[in-house]
C-alpha cells in the first residue's frame, strides 16, 4: 500500500500466498491521505478503533498509535506487518476491546464495523477520553455507512458530517462537544432463551456488543441446540467460534463431567461466552480461549467439537474460515472423535467434511438449516 508516508507492505492473517483479498482497502487509503493533506497533528495520542488487518497502525506507526480490536487475526495480522515492515517493538500499543481504553485520545480515527452495536460501545467507552480538540475521522466504503452510522457520532460524540465519495470510500467527520448528554452504554445486554431452544429454553444469553444476532438468538443456533450430541462422562468439547457459548454452556449444563474448551476470535465473543457460562451456573471445568480456531490445542486430545462457522471475512463472502476450522477439528479429534456442524442448506458443508475426513452424517434438516457430523477414523 502507498501511503503518503512511504509504501508499507500488509498481508492478512494467518498469511496465505492464494488469498487474493487484500489485507488493505480504499477507506484505509482515503484517511491516511485526508490525514497528511490537511496536516493533522499526530504528536498526541492518536488511537484506530476497528484497523481490520493493521493498515492504519502500521503506516502511522513512527506516531506511536493505539490500536484497540475485537480480532485477534486483527491483532495477529498487526503484529506480522510490524515485523514485515521494520517497526521497532512497543512503538505501538496493542488493544483489545475488553481493555481499559487510553485516558486522553487527541487523534481518533475509526475504521466503521459491520456491527452498529460494537461501534456503539466502542464510542460510549472512548468519550471520556474525548475532549474538544480531539480530531475525530471515520472512514468505510460508501456500502458500509449509513445513516445510523451518522447518527451515532451524533448522539455519542458531536456534530458528524461526511465527505464525498472516492473509489467508493467516504469519510466521517465528527467534532466532539464535552457537553453533550450521553446515555448509559446498553452492552453487555442480557436475555431469557425463548421455549423452543431445548435443554437451554429460558436459560440466559449474555452478549457483548459486536456479537454474532447480539440481542436474540439466531435461528441456526437454535436449531442446533435441538440437535446437540448427548454426551456422558469426563468428555472433551469444544465449541468452536463459540459466540455467546451458549452451545458450549448447554454442553456443560447436560454433563456436569464434561471439560469444555470456549473458543473464538474474537474478544467480544470470548468474554459473551464466559459471562453466559457463570449466569447459568454450569459445573464441571470450562477453559476459555482467544485464537486462530483450534491453535494450540494438542493434537488427539478431543472428543467432540461443535462449530457454527461463519461465511463472512468483513464484507467478503469466503469459506476459509470454516475450511480452517474443519482442518483444525480433525487434527484436534481423538480416533472416533466427532465434529458437528450446523449450517445453511446451500452452503453444501457435508461435501467438504466428505473430502476430509472420508464421510459426513445428516444429523438433522430443515428447509432452512442442516446438521452434519464427520468422524475422525484412525
Amino acid at each position: 500500500m502507498t501511503t503518503p508516508w512511504g509504501e508499507v507492505a500488509l498481508t492478512r492473517f494467518p498469511e496465505d500466498p492464494r488469498d487474493r483479498l487484500r489485507a488493505w482497502d480504499a477507506s484505509d487509503d482515503y484517511l491516511l491521505r485526508h490525514l497528511a493533506e490537511r496536516e493533522v497533528p499526530l504528536h498526541g495520542t492518536v488511537v484506530a478503533v476497528g484497523d481490520r488487518w493493521g493498515a492504519l497502525v502500521t503506516a502511522l506507526a513512527a506516531h506511536r498509535p493505539t490500536q484497540i480490536t475485537d480480532s485477534f487475526l486483527t491483532r495477529e495480522a498487526t503484529r506480522a506487518n510490524l515485523v514485515r515492515n521494520g517497526v521497532e517493538a512497543g512503538a505501538v500499543r496493542l488493544l483489545t476491546t475488553q481493555d481499559p481504553p487510553p485516558g486522553r485520545v487527541d487523534v481518533l480515527l475509526v475504521r466503521v464495523p459491520k456491527s452498529l452495536a460494537l461501534l456503539e460501545d466502542q464510542l460510549l467507552r472512548l468519550a471520556p477520553s474525548v475532549h474538544a480538540g480531539t480530531v475525530v475521522v471515520g472512514t468505510g466504503m460508501v456500502k458500509e455507512i449509513h445513516t445510523s452510522t451518522l447518527t451515532l457520532f451524533e448522539r455519542v460524540l458531536g456534530p458528524t458530517r461526511t465527505s464525498l465519495a472516492e473509489k467508493k470510500a467516504r469519510l466521517i467527520f465528527c467534532t466532539p462537544d464535552p457537553a453533550l448528554t450521553r446515555t448509559a452504554n446498553p452492552w453487555p445486554y442480557s436475555y431469557a432463551l425463548p421455549g423452543d431452544a431445548g435443554l437451554v429454553s429460558g436459560r440466559t444469553v449474555v452478549n457483548h456488543a459486536g456479537v454474532f444476532c447480539a440481542d436474540r438468538l439466531d435461528i441456526g443456533t437454535r436449531f442446533f441446540l435441538r440437535h446437540l450430541p448427548g454426551t456422558r462422562g469426563p468428555r472433551r468439547v469444544v465449541d468452536l467460534g463459540c459466540g455467546n457459548g451458549i452451545v458450549g454452556t448447554a454442553v456443560a449444563l447436560a454433563n456436569p463431567e464434561a471439560e469444555v474448551l470456549f473458543t473464538d476470535e474474537s474478544f467480544q465473543a470470548v468474554a459473551s461466552a464466559e459471562a453466559t457460562y457463570k449466569a447459568n451456573g454450569a459445573a464441571g471445568h470450562a477453559e476459555f480461549r482467544v485464537g486462530d480456531g483450534l491453535d494450540g490445542v494438542p493434537s488427539g486430545s478431543v472428543d467432540v467439537v461443535l462449530n457454527n462457522p461463519p461465511f463472512h471475512s468483513h464484507q467478503a463472502t469466503t469459506d476459509a474460515t470454516a475450511w480452517r476450522m474443519f482442518t483444525g477439528a480433525r487434527r484436534a479429534l481423538r480416533p472416533g472423535g466427532e465434529l458437528w456442524v450446523v449450517g445453511n442448506r446451500h452452503l453444501g458443508y457435508h461435501v467438504k467434511l466428505r473430502k476430509l475426513f472420508g464421510n459426513s452424517h445428516l444429523v438433522a434438516s430443515d428447509p432452512k438449516f442442516v446438521v452434519v457430523k464427520a468422524v475422525k477414523r484412525g
